[in-house]
């Protein structure tokens, strides 16, 4: 018999001030457990994860921290498999006005004590433990190689390679970015001047209103060691989470300035870097937007 396809979900555990994390209660089930829910048709994780939170508890939240996903037998033979970040609300935390319904008819502010004895099932015991150790603040550096570009052969020697442009998939890759980079609370847009790494974050800068910067010390002509260290440690002093686009020889420079270990992206590909006080909390990579 072939192996049935997983039920892929995401979700968050989001924390506020205490600390009190956000339980939902599901009348069908009579659980309690964190909001999640299922993917959309060729909806990223990382959306999903930020989408569910919305509808089933009404506040608007963005991602810190990867936790370790979750994986459980459900009806039918099948499995689960739930993706779940750290998550702090970026809008009024008050749920006092939620409305039930069909699907979520409770929705609270739980001390973490009374959380792990409130929680159904161990599973989520173990992951509001995890979550527990990263529900401190971090901001969110984005290392995002451009997208799918034209080719250095069929742009041809005689055309300048700064201005080579995205493909039609590349400028597709750019649009599904928007969600991803949202999702991180990113607000700040840095770019290699490249045309194809301008028309990677473009649609991001366009959507959110954010200042695009365009450097070119980011790109393949302009980047040196020394350079990209310098504008890194920068980065990670902002305040506001950022996404910084650039090439792929550039990127062996970034991983040694952050100081991790090197990490092939792929076209479009991101490496998201944790931090907090110029420390390293976690990183989590995503190849495909």
């Amino acid at each position: 018999m072939p192996q049935r396809r997983d039920v892929v979900a995401a979700g968050a555990v989001v924390f506020k001030s205490g600390p009190e994390v956000l339980l939902v209660h599901r009348p069908r089930y009579d659980d309690w457990s964190f909001p999640k829910g299922k993917l959309d048709p060729g909806e990223h994780a990382t959306v999903a994860g930020v989408r569910e939170v919305w509808e089933e508890t009404g506040l608007h939240v963005r991602l810190g921290p990867p936790l370790s996903d979750q994986r459980y037998p459900v009806s039918g033979g099948r499995h689960k498999l739930v993706h779940y970040w750290v998550g702090w609300a970026v809008s009024d935390e008050d749920v006092s006005g939620y409305e039930p319904n069909e699907e979520i008819d409770q929705v609270r502010w739980v001390p973490y004590e009374k959380a792990l004895a409130k929680l159904t099932y161990p599973h989520d015991r173990e992951t509001l433990v995890e979550a527990r150790k990263l529900r401190k603040k971090t901001r969110s550096l984005v290392v995002l190689r451009h997208a799918k570009a034209r080719s250095r052969k069929s742009w041809g020697s005689k055309k300048p390679d700064t201005e080579r442009p995205l493909l039609e998939l590349g400028h597709d890759q750019a649009q599904r970015l928007v969600g991803l980079l949202a999702a991180y609370d990113v607000t700040r847009v840095v770019s290699s001047s490249s045309a194809r790494c301008v028309q990677t974050v473009q649609p991001f800068a366009e959507t959110t209103e954010w200042e695009l910067e365009a450097r070119g010390k980011l790109s393949e002509e302009g980047a040196t060691p020394e350079k990209v260290a310098k504008v890194v440690g920068e980065l990670l002093d902002d305040p506001a989470g950022v996404v910084l686009c650039t090439h792929r020889p550039v990127l062996p420079a970034i991983w040694a300035a952050v100081g991790i270990p090197d990490e092939k992206l792929e076209p479009a590909g991101m490496l998201v870097v944790h931090h907090r006080k110029g420390k390293v909390v976690a990183t989590e990579v995503h190849q495909r937007p």
